[in-house]
């Protein structure tokens, strides 16, 4: 396992956000963008907030977009400290579509060439989290759910990478490539890409200098935290002692259920985590009913009328396959 271990993380497990109203927030990642939602359960640390999970077919990492809605709550500000952008991988050919497909349901989209030449549609979801799809070129990539309402040869495929905002390189990067095993890859005017794993979806992750801009504030419409993947428990044990031995506060390990995580803020202010591929989501649901229920851990299930009693029901976007309509409560 050492040697797992001294060759760095597996790429990015999943990004965490904060969202609204908890049905637009659905409506627009499974309706719109033909995301599966995979999970629908709570947030452990305040189970009157739900914990909206989005993925391909099965949830797999590299692919896992979720949410905190806090309806009512304020937006927040993009700003240093921060992941800022979550870019997905796409087709070349699919851009076109997508633009379309944006623009058609009055979505403000911008097409442009990023510092390292790739053409990149910039928009943003309704709650004013920065996205983006890139073309990629690479092939073979991904499992997007063939029940979804877009076509499969057009569909997001998973993460590209994710963009972190920092007031400076030199804190962050010594973390990425001296702790975490990154490689620094490319390098253009105030961006830097580094690299993990071997390559594929999800490995990428870029710092942006800033170092007049404000700082961000997590709320409505920003990134909570960015997990990143390792292969098993014992991997993350041996993660935790290297964070510890780096004096990075990390905390204990805590059972998500669907993995089990670790969490510590790097020298700019972003909240990471490093989560388990195992169990993965088809622990408490079969492939074909993932996401159709209200799944709660077995620790919360003593309140669970409790919890359902202050959470909204939601309607899955009707083309979304079986689980199209009311999201059953679980019995």
């Amino acid at each position: 396992m050492a040697e797992a271990i001294s060759a760095g993380l597996l790429g990015i497990h999943h990004i965490t956000a904060i969202a609204g109203d908890p049905q637009q927030n659905v409506e627009f990642y499974a309706g719109l963008l033909g995301l599966r939602l995979v999970k629908q359960t709570v947030n452990y640390d305040d189970p009157g907030t739900y914990h909206l999970y989005f993925g391909d077919d099965l949830g797999r990492p590299g692919t896992i977009l979720t949410f905190f809605p806090w309806p009512g709550a304020s937006r927040g500000r993009h700003g240093v400290g921060q992941a800022t952008v979550v870019s997905f991988s796409v087709a070349p050919d699919a851009l076109g579509f997508w633009e379309d497909r944006l623009r058609s349901h009055e979505i403000a989209v911008e097409r442009r060439e990023s510092p390292f030449d790739e053409s990149v549609l910039e928009f943003s979801d309704p709650d004013g989290l920065q996205l983006e799809l890139v073309a990629d070129a690479r092939t073979d990539l991904g499992h997007p759910w063939t029940d979804a309402s877009v076509p499969v040869s057009q569909a997001i495929r998973g993460f590209h990478s994710v963009a972190l905002l920092e007031p400076a390189y030199d804190d962050t990067e010594a973390l990425l490539t001296g702790v975490l095993g990154f490689r620094l890859v490319k390098a253009v005017g105030h961006r830097r890409r580094y690299s993990v794993g071997h390559g594929g979806l999800a490995t990428w992750v870029d710092i942006v200098s800033a170092p007049d801009a404000p700082p961000g504030h997590v709320a409505v419409g920003t990134v909570h935290h960015v997990a990143w993947r390792t292969a098993t428990n014992e991997t993350q044990q041996r993660w935790r002692q290297r964070l510890v031995e780096a004096h990075l506060g990390v905390t204990p390990v805590l059972d998500r259920q669907y993995f089990r995580s670790i969490y510590f803020h790097e020298p700019g202010g972003v909240l990471f985590e490093i989560a388990t591929d195992p169990p993965g989501f088809t622990v408490d649901e079969g492939p074909d009913a993932l996401g159709t229920g209200l799944r709660l851990p077995p620790w919360l299930e003593p309140i669970r009328p409790t919890i359902e009693a202050r959470l909204p029901t939601l309607r899955l976007p009707r083309g979304g396959g079986p689980g199209k309509g009311a999201v059953p409560r679980v019995p």
